[in-house]
């Protein structure tokens, strides 16, 4: 049962990806993100309007909080998905997208030394040099198979993985455990109204009457978020944070073979090699991650309690990231002890 969800799970993620791709053809990115929001602003919205224990979800939550949380749905869906949306338009790849993406957990993992004080190790640089020579390999293969795509199209998803690292911290600077589900409706609200307001700006508020567009619509609704969310915490709750962790990194092959088969996307042996240092970094950075738990880094986090603070604060870098660990460890050491601290992600699935 377990493998049979993380597959659902690996596939409903990767399919916003190919889905922005169907609906790329059809409308503006602008115009296909509103209608992918409304629906799902309207449905949260008014559940928490109308059930009980939505309702009570919000209790103790005051502006400064859900002002917070908008801004991280700000940087984390607004500004990703419109970076990720707009440079698959512009003719980037899905899997190459996908992977550049994939690399905000590493580089989050690097920047929390001097953002937070957080020791960051030989082997997590390795990591991410790894990773970054992965992304040049693919995006090399990929800008020279494709024709007619400007070369700054893809500098495009870059801004959108530097806009998820920055909800990442603003998000590990909260000290407030907003619910998943409000999370989630003030995450979907602020990105609707967003996409919304620059759709009638630019004249995209009508939605064409191309069968492939509520196609694109309806797979990005169920497909990417209900079931990318859905099977996003029931995998959190019955296998951990460290398990959903390890799934994230599947996405970028599994687009990127997802995208060759369905849209002829280019994937030859240099994708294949870009793909395979992707993954080799983020096996060289889970391994040194558990050796510094056992060894070392143990005992410096045990000299230093604001670094070891920081450090489960970004126990989980993930574009769908638990604010804080979900580990019992984690939790006793929390400053509101006493009280479990729920996960709360900071983008929404199937966004890479």
């Amino acid at each position: 049962m377990n493998v049979l969800l993380s597959i659902a799970f690996v596939g409903a993620w990767s399919s916003g990806f190919i889905g922005a791709k169907l609906g790329a053809g059809s409308a503006s990115t602008v115009t296909l993100l509103m209608w992918r929001f409304l629906p799902l602003a309207l449905v949260l919205g008014l559940a928490a309007l109308t059930t009980a224990r939505s309702r009570s979800s919000w209790r103790g939550l005051g502006p400064r909080d859900l002002l917070r949380s908008a801004g991280v749905g700000l940087l984390s869906q607004s500004g990703y998905l419109l970076t990720v949306y707009y440079a698959i338009e512009l003719g980037v790849s899905s899997g190459t997208t996908a992977l550049i993406d994939g690399t905000q957990p590493l580089v989050a993992g690097a920047l929390a030394g001097p953002l937070l004080g957080v020791m960051v190790s030989r082997t997590q640089w390795l990591g991410l040099g790894l990773g970054v020579a992965g992304v040049a390999v693919v995006t090399t293969a990929d800008a020279g198979a494709a024709t007619g795509v400007a070369w700054w199209a893809y500098l495009i998803p870059f801004l959108g993985m530097l806009s998820l690292v920055a909800a990442t911290f603003l998000d590990r600077r909260s000290r407030a455990d907003v619910p998943p589900m409000v999370s989630m409706t003030v995450h979907a609200v602020t990105s609707a109204v967003v996409f919304t307001a620059l759709a009638a700006v630019s004249g995209g508020l009508t939605p064409p009457a191309d069968g492939s567009f509520w196609t694109a619509v309806v797979w990005l609704v169920t497909l990417s978020t209900f079931g990318g969310y859905g099977l996003y915490w029931l995998i959190l709750r019955r296998s951990g944070v460290t398990k959903v962790n390890t799934l994230m990194f599947l996405m970028a092959p599994v687009t990127a073979v997802w995208g060759a088969l369905m849209f002829g996307e280019p994937f030859g042996a240099q994708t294949a090699a870009g793909l395979a240092l992707g993954l080799l970094a983020v096996a060289v950075v889970h391994r040194g991650d558990r050796g510094g738990r056992g060894g070392r880094s143990g005992r410096s986090d045990q000299a230093h309690p604001r670094a070891r603070a920081a450090r489960q604060r970004l126990a989980v870098t993930s574009p769908l990231t638990p604010r804080r660990s979900a580990s019992p460890r984690a939790r006793s050491s929390s400053r509101r002890s006493g009280r479990p601290v729920p996960a709360t992600p900071t983008a929404g699935p199937g966004e890479g």
